[in-house]
């Protein structure tokens, strides 16, 4: 997959990247972004699960290229694959330079998640509806 493609997986969650969100070098903190992806791939693992998640992992951070103040950040993710307790959620997080201007792909990852009982207990995945 390069920056060039176009986006996999759903739009799950789209921000105005803000001042108060850079690091020294004046870019956007990959923390946030970071940030933004977990709060996208949980809604996804949480859908799919039906019901409460943790995540547990975050595998392959890619950054790729900053994010500027202005910038409108997209996070496209997907269920890439779900086992008994857990599941693997892709992300693919763009931006809208300058709130309109061209697309480009910022940062990838995958998160893993496991779905919790009301004792925060690992439980199944149930199956597709």
């Amino acid at each position: 997959m390069t920056e060039t493609d176009a986006p996999q997986g759903d739009l799950t969650l789209r921000t105005l990247a803000m001042p108060r969100d850079v690091n020294v070098n004046g870019d956007i903190f990959g923390g946030w972004v970071l940030s933004q992806m977990d709060i996208a791939a949980g809604i996804v693992a949480g859908a799919r699960a039906r019901g409460r998640v943790a995540t547990v992992a975050i595998d392959a951070m890619k950054f790729i290229r900053p994010v500027h103040v202005g910038d409108v950040l997209c996070i496209y993710a997907r269920v890439d694959r779900v086992g008994r307790t857990s599941m693997a959620i892709a992300l693919e997080a763009w931006v809208l330079r300058n709130r309109h201007g061209a697309r480009e792909k910022v940062t990838e990852a995958t998160f893993t998640f496991v779905a919790i009982d009301e004792d925060k207990r690992p439980r199944e995945v149930p199956p597709q509806p």
